[in-house]
């Protein structure tokens, strides 16, 4: 082989690829990459969970919560703070069972639309938590889902009800953004932290400035504890938001509450299909 032949190709140059020069293409990397899967798969549009990843389920929290049981308090180390955010873990697990009935119910329904393509597919960051959740209660209605999964250092890993042709890994926040909302049809922000309200708030702002134009509903699940978190009505008094600027999302307290909500809209405002999104969904995926 002559030397000539043995030089790389700059597609083939590792080390270019991974290094400064070379992060916008990484960047379109994990734009095109999606985009390429999503059509193969005919995934037309989608309804993103939002939620912390820390949140267990009922069984994990309950087993965490009867193992205090049989414990020495006084041989124990900060026994008692412990065992309080045990029963904590065990009251926040009603998020976890919600987000598997909620997406259960969603992905039962969605299966039944007339369509070629597929509609209202359920996605989440791919994690643990209310993702977990999410993804899980669209498998448990034989329905596939989407996990966004992002290369952090602690608690996000892709979990188990994840399909392979759907698990992305992304390094990148705002191109994992860009996908939760280019396909996005509907939003359900469960409780969560910082990076939750992050999504959350980034929606909304789009939402608000009106850089999202296509219609979107986005639900924020549970009054009682976002108003407990975030101090919308002081917003409202001290003028840093409007009374109207509320109107960009609407709170939703139980799991048929939500069903009903978002499957009205979604039949009022996107089940009149374009001929593209129905007979060549691969034009056209958001």
């Amino acid at each position: 082989m002559s030397k000539y032949n043995e030089t790389l190709k700059a597609y083939q140059n590792e080390k270019f690829l991974n290094s400064s020069d070379g992060r916008i293409i990484r960047m379109l990397a994990e734009y095109l990459e999606p985009q390429s899967r999503f059509c193969k798969q005919k995934i037309v549009d989608t309804i993103v969970f939002f939620g912390s990843a820390r949140l267990k389920s009922k069984r994990e929290a309950t087993l965490e919560y009867n193992k205090f049981k049989t414990m020495d308090a006084n041989s124990y180390p900060n026994f008692a703070e412990k065992l309080r955010v045990a029963q904590h873990h065990v009251k926040m697990s009603k998020y976890y069972e919600d987000a598997v009935q909620l997406s259960k119910r969603l992905t039962e329904w969605s299966l039944k639309l007339n369509t070629k393509a597929n509609r209202f597919t359920i996605c989440t960051g791919g994690g643990p938590g209310i993702m977990e959740a999410a993804n899980k209660g669209a498998k448990l209605a034989y329905g596939k889902s989407i996990g966004l999964n992002i290369s952090i250092p602690f608690e996000q890993f892709v979990n188990k009800y994840v399909p392979k042709s759907l698990s992305f890994e992304f390094h990148y926040f705002f191109m994992r953004k860009f996908w939760f909302t280019y396909l996005a049809k509907s939003l359900v922000v469960f409780p969560g932290g910082f990076g939750t309200m992050d999504e959350f708030f980034e929606i909304l702002t789009l939402v608000q400035t009106g850089k999202i134009k296509k219609k979107m509903l986005i639900i924020v699940y549970d009054e009682k504890y976002w108003k407990s978190i975030i101090n919308f009505e002081g917003l409202i008094k001290n003028g840093a938001i409007s009374e109207n600027d509320m109107k960009h999302f609407k709170f939703c307290n139980s799991v048929d509450e939500t069903f009903i909500v978002i499957t009205e809209y979604l039949k009022t405002k996107y089940l009149v299909s374009s001929w593209k999104e129905e007979m060549e969904p691969n034009l056209r995926i958001a």
